[in-house]
């Protein structure tokens, strides 16, 4: 090889041992210069492959629906029911309730901060009696005994990016592996010719914007990125052939790639090829794999009716929820759907009915779909936004309106199937459900808990970075046992 025939990352890399073993060894002379010294110092390699097999131990689901609904849905006006908010709507906030915490800036100069209620009715539904918005969610409420309700969530950020970039990644600043991409990177998928972690968005109007780092892989090899499916006819971008391109060669195309790409890998040893090996072959075999998955002309008309005739409408919450299903079936590990429209600082009623409108048909077919189809008990369906909102108004409250704002202390998500415990609620806030009471639960537990779930013990999931073990959870999390049945 013409020894000026090199890159930086081929310079960098095998002059990093070299450089850091001298620096040690002069750290350590002493030792280096004994005759006695018989073992020799070596860099711990980066690894594209876990060092621990996962699952270890007994999982109770083999994958994960992930239903993120982007922008805080208001935990007040859905599950956490408040009776005694109706007692002192529209009278301000005590001090003892805000304990001196932070508020955003969109909220942080108003002089008043009056406590707005609820305008829709609560009801107990159910076996178990969970108090829901059943005006609202009317589906979700019929199978509310699946539910596995969280009600003491709480999170560090109060701003849309970090919260959501804190819940996908568990690190508020941008760059780390998504909790999708562990996952692939830990368990793999069931199915070579469909990705282990897929994305599906919904709601393009919704106010907030998505990146597609929130489903990155980090610095985890790229294969382990989730893999967005588009609404139209090319779901998948690049997956079809060229105009004059036949299959055959672009078959033939490939395999040659494939050979520059081993003899470059064979002489430099990046990782990132063998890489991009793996994603070109992904790339073929799901030429033939995707366009039947995205086909949903073969469901029955019961199915239809479940999810809502918006399932066939390619780009929908319902569609992607159907499409979700038939991805978990085929052996796909991760699946996260993001519907954007939940920020709702002012008109709330109006915004929340028509999120809910949305997503309560699908999301309460999906769970019944997965269970007659007896997918639920190893499926974990999980439901929830980055933040809450708060129970103070947000601009001015009137009889019918009002808005509120982001509220990090205390919000509400739930879990169904896979294990969860499915009937209860766990945790409880306080009566302007403001701050956690009982059985705080972070975000950094309910990884944690999901993980456990799939056989993951969390503080064994990690990869070496920077000179460090990273994992998704750092140096926190507790598995949450009192929601695993």
């Amino acid at each position: 090889m013409d020894p000026l025939d090199i890159n930086r990352r081929y310079f960098f890399g095998k002059a990093a041992g070299g450089i850091g073993m001298a620096g040690l060894a002069s750290l350590l002379m002493p030792a280096c210069n004994s005759a006695s010294r018989q073992e020799v110092l070596q860099p711990v390699p980066p690894t594209g492959e876990p060092r621990v097999t996962f699952p270890n131990f007994t999982p109770r689901a083999k994958r994960v629906i992930y239903l993120f609904q982007s922008g805080g849905p208001p935990q007040m006006d859905l599950y956490d029911y408040k009776p005694h908010l109706e007692k002192v709507h529209n009278q301000e906030v005590p001090e003892s309730v805000f304990r001196g915490q932070r508020l955003t800036g969109m909220t942080a100069g108003q002089t008043s901060f009056p406590v707005a209620q609820s305008i829709f009715k609560f009801q107990q539904c159910g076996q178990s009696g969970a108090w829901m918005n059943r005006e609202l969610m009317p589906h979700l409420s019929k199978v509310v005994d699946e539910l596995c309700i969280i009600k003491s969530l709480h999170t560090d950020a109060i701003n849309h990016d970090p919260a959501i970039t804190f819940f996908q990644t568990g690190f508020q600043n941008a760059g780390r592996p998504s909790i999708g991409g562990w996952l692939s990177y830990g368990l793999g998928s069931e199915n070579n010719n469909l990705p282990a972690f897929v994305v599906m968005t919904s709601n393009s109007n919704g106010m907030q914007p998505l990146y597609d780092r929130l489903w990155g892989s980090g610095f985890l090899p790229s294969k382990h990125q989730g893999v967005r499916f588009r609404s139209g006819p090319d779901p998948v971008m690049y997956l079809n052939n060229p105009n004059g391109i036949s299959s055959d060669l672009r078959h033939k195309t490939l395999g040659h790639i494939a050979a520059l790409n081993r003899m470059r890998h064979a002489e430099f040893g990046d990782p990132q090829i063998t890489t991009r090996i793996a994603q070109y072959e992904m790339a073929y075999r799901m030429q033939m794999s995707v366009p039947e998955l995205v086909d949903v002309s073969d469901e029955s008309q019961h199915t239809f009716d479940l999810y809502g005739d918006d399932a066939r409408q390619p780009g929908t919450y319902s569609y992607n929820c159907l499409l979700a299903r038939r991805l978990s079936e085929r052996g796909v590990r991760f699946v996260q759907l993001f519907h954007r429209g939940w920020d709702s600082h002012n008109d709330l009623p109006e915004q929340l009915t028509a999120r809910c409108r949305d997503t309560d048909r699908a999301t309460a077919g999906l769970i019944a779909d997965l269970k007659q189809r007896d997918l639920l008990k190893d499926t974990l369906v999980v439901w929830g936004g980055e933040f809450g909102r708060t129970v103070y108004c947000q601009d001015e409250l009137t009889a019918t309106n009002y808005g509120r704002d982001h509220h990090p202390r205390c919000f509400t998500v739930w879990m169904a199937g896979g294990g969860a415990r499915p009937g209860m609620a766990w945790g409880e806030t306080d009566d302007y459900s403001y701050n956690v009471v009982r059985d705080p639960v972070s975000v950094h537990d309910f990884h944690a808990t999901i993980m456990h779930l799939l056989g993951i013990d969390h503080t064994q999931l990690t990869y070496r970075f920077q000179g460090r073990q990273y994992r998704l959870t750092d140096v926190h999390g507790n598995v949450v046992k009192n929601v695993i049945s």
